[in-house]
C-alpha cells in the first residue's frame, strides 16, 4: 500500500514534519535497517579485534592502517556527494517520469462517451467493447512490466476470466504471431472498430472520428512509454559505480573510523568514545540515500511506496464503463440554477472559513504600488528615436536643477 501523509503536512506547524519521523511503513529505517546493523557488527567486530586480540606491535600496524584509511574517507578520493547526488537526481525524474506515462483512460472514455452514439443494445455495445480493449491494452502492458499485475494475471487465461478479453479474442491474439509484446494489439482492434461505428453512423461525422483516434493514439503512447521505461534502464554501469563507491567508502570507515588508544597522542584521537556517533550519522544520510535511489529507480516492484498498480486497474475499468455506459445521455433535468435572478451574489460560508470573507481579493501585486508620475511634452514629430530620447533628457535634468 503506497504510504501518503499529504494530510499530516497540509499546514506547516511546529513540529509537523518531526511527527513523521516515528512512522515505520514506507520509512527509512525500514529499508536500511539490516544494513545498518551489518555495518555496526562490522564496526565491532574490527574494535573488538584491535582492542583484545592484537599484540602491542600488531596493534601499531593496525593504528597506522586505520590512520591511512582515516585519511582516505576525510578527503575527496571517493566523490560520494557528487556521484550519489546525480544518481538520486536521475532516478527521480525517471520515476515521475514512469508516473506521468502511466495510461489513465479518463479523456478517452469521455471523447467515447460523447461521440459513440446510441442509447439501444448496439450503441452500448460499442462503447462498452472499445474501452475494454483500452484497459486490455493498459493490463497487458502491466502485466509486463509489474510484478503485482503479474502474479495477479499469471496467465491469459487468468484476464479472460477477469472479464477483459473474451476467449474468441484471445484465440485471435494468440493466432498472431510476434516475437514482441503484443499488447498493442486491443488497440488495433478498438481502431478497426470505431472505423466500423463511423461506417454504421454511430460516429457521425469524421470530425469526431479523428477525435477518437487522436486519443486513442495518446493512450497508446502512454503505454509505449511505460513499455521502453522497462526496457531501457539506467546504465548498469553507473548503478555499479555509485554503489562501490559508497560501499567502499563505509568499507574504509570501519577501520579508519576506530578509536585509537588515545595514550599514543594520535591526532584527533584524543577521547576513546568506542561508539562512533557522527560515522553512524553519516551511514545513515549517504546509504541511505543509495536506498532511496534503489526504491524509485523501478516503481513497478512490491515496495511500500511503489505503484499501486493493481488499484489502478480496478479504478480504470470502473469509471470507463461507468462513463460510456450508465451515464451515457445520464443527464439531470436542466434546471434555473438557485441564483436565476440575482445580479449579485455571493456564497456562503462555513463559520469555520468566515475570516477569509474579510481578506481583500488579489487583484495583483502592482495594483497598490504607488508611484510618481511624470508627463513630458516633446515638440516635434518622433522621427528619430535617439533624438527624442535626448529631448527626454534634457528636460528631467532642467526639471531637477530647477
Amino acid at each position: 500500500m503506497t504510504v501518503s501523509y499529504t494530510l499530516q503536512v497540509a499546514d506547516a506547524r511546529f513540529g509537523g514534519f518531526t511527527k513523521l519521523l516515528f512512522r515505520w511503513k514506507g520509512s527509512i529505517y525500514r529499508l536500511l535497517y539490516k544494513d545498518f546493523l551489518v555495518f555496526c557488527a562490522v564496526y565491532l567486530f574490527f574494535s573488538l579485534f584491535y582492542r583484545f586480540l592484537l599484540t602491542p606491535k600488531q596493534q601499531d600496524l593496525f593504528e597506522r592502517i586505520a590512520l591511512y584509511c582515516d585519511h582516505f574517507t576525510n578527503t575527496n578520493f571517493i566523490p560520494v556527494l557528487f556521484v550519489l547526488g546525480f544518481y538520486v537526481s536521475l532516478a527521480f525524474n525517471r520515476w515521475w517520469g514512469q508516473y506521468t506515462s502511466f495510461p489513465l483512460p479518463d479523456n478517452l472514455m469521455m471523447v467515447v462517451s460523447g461521440n459513440v452514439h446510441g442509447a439501444d443494445e448496439r450503441g452500448r455495445l460499442l462503447r462498452r467493447t472499445l474501452m475494454r480493449y483500452a484497459n486490455l491494452s493498459s493490463v497487458l502492458i502491466l502485466r509486463s512490466i509489474s510484478t503485482r499485475v503479474h502474479k495477479r494475471f499469471p496467465t491469459l487465461e487468468h484476464i479472460v476470466e477477469a472479464g477483459f478479453m473474451t476467449t474468441h479474442e484471445l484465440q485471435k491474439f494468440e493466432s498472431l504471431h510476434s516475437d514482441f509484446n503484443k499488447y498493442w494489439m486491443p488497440l488495433t482492434w478498438f481502431s478497426n472498430l470505431a472505423s466500423r461505428a463511423r461506417e454504421e453512423g454511430r460516429v457521425r461525422d469524421d470530425i469526431a472520428l479523428r477525435l477518437l483516434m487522436d486519443e486513442l493514439n495518446k493512450y497508446r503512447g502512454k503505454c509505449s512509454l511505460l513499455f521502453h521505461y522497462d526496457w531501457i534502464s539506467i546504465p548498469l554501469v553507473y548503478t555499479q559505480v555509485v554503489t562501490l563507491a559508497v560501499y567502499s567508502f563505509f568499507a574504509f570507515c570501519v577501520v579508519g573510523r576506530q578509536f585509537l588508544n588515545p595514550e599514543k597522542g594520535y591526532k584527533d584521537h584524543k577521547l576513546d568514545m568506542y561508539v562512533p556517533v557522527f560515522t553512524l550519522v553519516q551511514f545513515f544520510f549517504y546509504a541511505g540515500w543509495l536506498k532511496v535511489g534503489e526504491l524509485i529507480i523501478n516503481p513497478f516492484g512490491e515496495d511500500d511506496d511503489d505503484f499501486e498498480t493493481n488499484q489502478l486497474i480496478d479504478r480504470n475499468i470502473q469509471v470507463s464503463m461507468l462513463a460510456v455506459d450508465d451515464m451515457y445521455q445520464n443527464l439531470a433535468p436542466i434546471e434555473k440554477d438557485k441564483h436565476w435572478e440575482q445580479r449579485h451574489f455571493s456564497i456562503p460560508y462555513t463559520l469555520s472559513t468566515a475570516a477569509e470573507t474579510l481578506k481583500p481579493a488579489f487583484k495583483g501585486s502592482t495594483f497598490d504600488m504607488r508611484s510618481t508620475h511624470w508627463t513630458f511634452h516633446v515638440s516635434g514629430p518622433f522621427v528619430d528615436a535617439a533624438q527624442s530620447s535626448k529631448k527626454i533628457t534634457t528636460k528631467m535634468f532642467a526639471i531637477f536643477a530647477g
